[in-house]
């Protein structure tokens, strides 16, 4: 049943106006002039109106051929646009990539991945939400998320691990000088505690036993953050222990300002994914986007 959107008969109508008859139409389009005029008749039928005076030497548009005509030819070039377009991204990434990506270590890391990206193909384009929220990555029509911790079994989406972070228990010089090291994991259940937010009743730390076998610690919470520079910041102060990914602070730690505590329960690794909706075609933009995150792990030694 025809609608009004109908493109049966378009490309015969606007290739003849062009071509200036049936059978030059048909010869681009490999057709017959015949079949070309019963396509360009069933189109006349439909609209309820003649857009062409025929006589036996010449085809002249009528009006309202005229108007159909410039509609028609503004449609194509459209369409035209926009399959040039879409084949060019085939090879060359373009176009908006919606990214999510946890705060800091997106800053850190991400970020400036995104930043040669964007020098290197002047048509990509970024979004990015820096969160420690987890975004419904297909709900919300996110092209590429980069997750760390624990994935959930989504099985509408493909996930690609990056590398890992290591995660030791810190504490500034101040708080160990009136608190004490912590000589076993049970001391964390009474000790000042800062944890990043969660949504788990229980904060728990991940721990590496004698035999390097993984297990979690309950910890007494005193501050709680969703900034993993908060943390940072809170732990420098001298208000607790905190358990953090090496990369964030290497520094602090080098140069004394944190010290690590529980040293032979240290090891615990946090993986690093990149997500992505399941999907038969990977764009070349997104996959742009995963191919220098994968190199960029690979360079920094898997982000740990």
């Amino acid at each position: 049943m025809s609608t009004p959107t109908d493109l049966d008969g378009l490309i015969e109508f606007a290739t003849t106006v062009q071509a200036g008859s049936f059978t030059a139409a048909g010869q681009k389009l490999g057709m017959t002039g015949s079949a070309v005029g019963k396509s360009v008749s069933r189109l006349e039928a439909r609209l309820r109106t003649k857009l062409f005076h025929r006589t036996t030497r010449r085809l002249t548009l009528t009006n309202d051929g005229s108007e159909y005509f410039e509609t028609a030819a503004r449609v194509l070039g459209d369409l035209n646009d926009i399959e040039q377009t879409l084949a060019s991204r085939r090879d060359t990434p373009a176009g908006l990539v919606r990214l999510e990506v946890p705060g800091v270590f997106g800053r850190r890391h991400v970020l400036p991945v995104l930043n040669a990206l964007s020098a290197r193909y002047e048509q990509l384009d970024f979004s990015v939400m820096f969160s420690e929220r987890t975004a419904d990555i297909v709900a919300e029509g996110v092209d590429l998320a980069v997750r760390i911790g624990r994935l959930d079994d989504e099985g509408n989406l493909v996930a690609r691990r990056l590398g890992a972070q290591r995660l030791v228990i810190c504490a500034s010089p101040a708080y160990l000088a009136v608190n004490g090291r912590p000589a076993n994991p049970s001391e964390l259940l009474s000790r000042d505690c800062i944890v990043g937010w969660s949504r788990r009743s229980e904060a728990r730390w991940l721990l590496c036993d004698a035999s390097g076998r993984v297990m979690t610690q309950p910890v007494h919470v005193r501050h709680e953050f969703s900034d993993g520079e908060a943390l940072v910041s809170t732990t420098l102060a001298g208000n607790g222990l905190c358990q953090l990914p090496t990369w964030l602070v290497a520094d602090e730690l080098a140069d004394g300002r944190l010290e690590t505590v529980l040293d032979d329960y240290a090891g615990a690794e946090m993986p690093i994914h990149a997500l992505w909706p399941a999907s038969r075609y990977l764009t070349p933009k997104v996959r742009a986007v995963i191919d220098a995150l994968i190199q960029a792990s690979r360079d920094s030694g898997g982000f740990g």
